[in-house]
């Protein structure tokens, strides 16, 4: 059985009327509500406003994969939960970095680098996701592309190191491309996937919940998680 948390700042959802007309109950939900249909995998969810943001150590010890959105309020999460977080993907956690947690500080320390410098504009416009590793698990089930009818654009150059696995590139009618779906491993299996503005209903998009579904199964560790001494401590 997979043990999986889906974190969410959960702001948007509570502050913008029409962000709540599309997640009623947040992001995390509708991401939990998809996932716990699979009879593999076990879900909860965390938010930013809840003590330790929802991850206490009896949380992150019970996770296996750990799902992240993140928008606008990436420095109110706590150094010490971002240590945490990072301490145990180093130990084999899954982590799932979804849309703007590409700025998360989890994401940014595990790979080091300013992971959220690149091109953007807010436009709506459509995005061709096209698969670039056709015998990857993470697109299991899926064409030679799909498309997300609206979305935030993203573009090159985006500030990551090279991938160890590109799954998904995009393209936009504006010219831009994106590696949009790029894998990692840090001793737990890290997996980014761009798709995602909160104005927008793509939780909801069969593709999508598709991508994250398998993505959560690739990411799950495949031996127990031991944790060992987090030497950035000193």
């Amino acid at each position: 059985m997979i043990r999986v948390t889906v974190w969410n700042e959960f702001r948007h959802e509570q502050e913008m009327p029409e962000v709540k007309a599309i997640y009623p109950n947040g992001i995390h939900a509708a991401i939990a509500e998809f996932l716990s249909k699979n009879e593999d995998m076990t879900v909860r969810t965390a938010t930013l406003d809840e003590p330790e943001h929802g991850l206490t150590d009896e949380v992150l010890n019970n996770t296996d994969v750990l799902l992240w959105w993140g928008h606008a309020h990436h420095n109110e999460v706590s150094d010490e939960v971002v240590r945490k977080v990072c301490q145990r993907v180093n130990d084999g956690m899954g982590f799932i970095a979804l849309h703007s947690a590409h700025a998360s500080k989890p994401f940014s320390r595990l790979l080091g680098t300013r992971t959220d410098m690149l091109r953007w504009r807010e436009d709506g416009d459509m995005q061709r996701l096209w698969i670039t590793s056709p015998g990857h698990p993470i697109v299991k089930g899926l064409g030679d592309y799909f498309e997300v009818p609206h979305d935030e654009t993203y573009g090159e150059q985006f500030f990551i190191p090279q991938p160890d696995n590109l799954v998904f590139i995009s393209w936009h009618p504006g010219g831009e491309v994106f590696r949009s779906g790029c894998c990692f491993v840090r001793g737990g299996r890290i997996f980014y996937f761009q798709p995602g503005h909160e104005t927008f209903p793509i939780y909801y998009q069969p593709e999508i919940q598709t991508v994250i579904t398998n993505a959560v199964r690739w990411a799950a560790p495949t031996y127990p998680i031991v944790q060992t001494k987090d030497y950035s401590t000193g």
